[in-house]
């Protein structure tokens, strides 16, 4: 028989390429690891550059779902049927974000200006209300007692001139850097506009050009991957996509829901500042399962120097408030988006928050709910090929 053709030895197999790929990838994230503190210097400042398109992709991510139903239900015999719905959706948010410019922001602004500017009033009153239930309830003791004269200076320091002038000399000090602070903060506000304008028109471009954008993708993927394996992918980013749209737009509608509610309730029960906390409260309330004590902790705070009793009564609303979003409010909107149960939310919330901060915190359900949805499939697709049934076994196992 005649001998087969030798491979030359720089042709590689799968085999051999997938050891390679792997490899490669060890030697990379060792050297990532070395050099850690050069690795976020350089993501960084990609990230600095691409800060714009980011957000803009975050933009159109929260549009997407708006420009679809406006292109679908309302302009779907249009011609230009897609501009039409962007043009509308961006017209809607612009009049959104005017409101509260106009109405939210100044009644917010005006009442922390007068919640500094009575800080001497109220500290005074609550001295005196404490002193009262003291002599009251005779509540005496060494600590008490010392507790209450290190309280008595801090007022008598917060309410004094020397306290003014002092500030004034410490301001007067530090004229050149306030002047370096003042320069650093127009510099930023320029670049945060023109970082804004160039996120809206790119989230215009991708929201316009979603459709071939989808297609170039898919045939990407197709290109790259085996066509099981690229159909897989695909499928994975559909059900993601569909988790976070779920998740994002509906914990954000119920945010908006429970700040009106919350802003109503305390203008009822004449609660001080009810725009103040409303807003507060509203905007902790997108972070899950930990969003109402974030928020009500530090309006209690203020609440408690304007009006203690004020604040007795808030912190009741409030737990009540939170009761009706997380046994009756929060299932409608939000539903089984996220098919995750309770101990496995608080599990993405802590570790996506002490990894990634406010965004893990607000992200982490979703990401950590994708990833259950995966492995549960695997689990089942394992159990399939073993020929295991598990709830024919544990009955099983019960009637024994």
């Amino acid at each position: 028989m005649p001998d087969l053709e030798k491979k030359p030895w720089y042709k590689l197999d799968g085999k051999g390429i997938t050891n390679l790929i792997v490899v490669c990838a060890g030697i990379m994230l060792y050297l990532g690891l070395t050099h850690l503190p050069q690795v976020k210097t350089a993501v960084g400042t990609v990230l600095d550059v691409l800060s714009p398109f980011i957000l803009g992709f975050v933009i159109a991510y929260l549009l997407n779902t708006p420009v679809d139903f406006f292109e679908r239900e309302v302009y779907g015999n249009c011609k230009g049927k897609r501009a039409l719905a962007i043009v509308t959706v961006f017209a809607i948010s612009l009049a959104v974000i005017a409101v509260l410019l106009q109405l939210v922001l100044p009644q917010v602004a005006d009442s922390v200006r007068q919640l500094f500017n009575n800080l001497t009033t109220y500290l005074s009153n609550l001295d005196a209300m404490v002193r009262d239930l003291t002599l009251r309830f005779h509540l005496e003791g060494e600590g008490l007692a010392n507790l209450a004269d290190r309280y008595d200076e801090l007022i008598r320091e917060v309410t004094s001139a020397d306290m003014v002038k002092r500030v004034t000399e410490l301001l007067s000090s530090s004229a050149s850097d306030l002047w370096n602070v003042g320069v650093s903060l127009g510099t930023g506000a320029v670049n945060g506009v023109v970082t804004a304008f160039t996120a809206i028109i790119a989230s215009v471009y991708m929201l316009s050009g979603k459709p071939r954008l989808t297609r170039q993708m898919r045939k990407l993927i197709y290109a790259v991957f085996p066509a099981k394996g690229a159909s897989r992918i695909l499928a994975v980013g559909g059900k993601a996509n569909k988790i976070f749209v779920g998740f994002i737009n509906g914990k954000l509608l119920d945010s908006a829901i429970i700040g009106v509610l919350c802003f109503l309730l305390c203008t009822l029960f004449r609660i001080p500042y009810a725009i103040l906390v409303s807003v507060v409260v509203g905007v902790t309330n997108v972070i899950p399962f930990f969003g109402p004590i974030i928020g009500a902790i530090p309006c209690l705070m203020i609440l408690v120097i304007v009006d203690p009793w004020a604040a007795l009564w808030f912190g009741i609303l409030i737990i009540a408030l939170q009761q009706f979003d997380g046994n009756i409010l929060g299932p409608k909107i939000l539903g089984d988006s996220t098919g995750l149960s309770a101990i496995w939310v608080l599990v993405a919330i802590i570790v996506g928050g002490g990894l990634f901060g406010f965004p893990g915190m607000l992200l982490g359900v979703p990401t950590f709910a994708v990833l259950y949805s995966l492995v549960k499939e695997w689990a089942e697709r394992r159990l399939q090929e073993k020929g295991i049934n598990l709830e024919e076994t544990g009955e099983a196992l019960d009637k024994k």
